[in-house]
């Protein structure tokens, strides 16, 4: 058969592609399970990050031995238990609420609820009937943090991060984002750590009880009467500023974890 020849030239196509198409294969199965370890790790680590628990060098394992993990239906604001776990994909959530996956949640038919547009102010479209809250304990065993996981979308992309709150439910310890693709240098400057550093200490409500937190444009003045409330607007990216101030709004509010938060303030940590 001529080298030149078409059917020699199918024949060689083809059988590259069902090689490389083997190798692709294999190597998607064989890496899974480190492909799942490092996305476990990575997420634990943002969130002794945000709680401020986070060692350089340090087991992420023995650091996150630190924080209880709570499953927490998001209408109600209560704790999903045994007792009121009723399907079977509850149930399984309750054996393994460390693995709950609540991105895949919002996707999955009947377990998540669609918003609409006046109450979808972070762009989610829908929204997990349960959410994941992560105690952070002190060598005592006693709670000093509360996370909160957060998403909303901002230019180009849905920014996922969590929320650090002490134990008053209004005092921020620490935010960060760990999954978005917003524009590096502009939106993509919420990953540098001086805008990061900027949240700890402010204050979520006002004294009427409203959410109030979020970016202004340019610089905080630090003479305004609402500078506990403020962050500096990241430059360049007015859009993703904006969203970053309707995801934090929405999930504070009554929308997100404002039945929680209400029974939590309540009840007590």
């Amino acid at each position: 058969m001529s080298n030149d020849g078409t059917s020699k030239t199918l024949i060689v196509a083809t059988v590259l592609c069902i090689v490389c198409s083997i190798v692709v294969s294999t190597a998607a199965v064989v890496l899974k399970p480190t492909q799942l370890a490092n996305k476990s790790a990575d997420k634990k680590r943002n969130i002794l990050a945000a709680a401020g628990l986070m060692q350089d060098g340090a087991d992420i394992d023995k650091l996150f031995e630190r924080i209880d993990v709570k499953i927490v239906d998001i209408k109600t604001g209560e704790y999903l238990t045994e007792a009121t776990a009723d399907e079977d994909w509850e149930k399984a959530i309750i054996a393994d609420p460390a693995g709950y996956d609540q991105q895949k949640a919002a996707k999955t038919p009947g377990q998540h609820f669609v918003l609409d547009g006046a109450t979808d102010t972070a762009s989610i479209k829908r929204q997990a009937n349960y959410a994941t809250v992560y105690y952070a304990k002190n060598e005592a065993g006693e709670i000093e943090t509360v996370i909160l996981p957060v998403h909303g979308y901002g230019l180009w992309s849905t920014l996922y991060g969590f929320l650090a709150l002490k134990t008053d439910l209004n005092t921020v310890v620490g935010f960060g984002f760990y999954q978005h693709a917003e524009t590096p240098g502009l939106g993509g400057e919420v990953d540098n750590p001086k805008w990061k550093a900027m949240w700890p200490g402010k204050e979520v409500f006002d004294a009427k009880g409203d959410v109030a937190i979020g970016l202004v444009k340019g610089s905080v003045d630090p003479n305004s009467p609402t500078v506990k409330h403020e962050i500096d607007g990241l430059a360049g990216a007015t859009l993703t500023s904006r969203g970053v101030t309707n995801l934090v709004q929405y999930w504070l509010g009554q929308n997100g974890f404002g039945a929680y938060l209400e029974k939590v303030k309540a009840d007590g940590v």
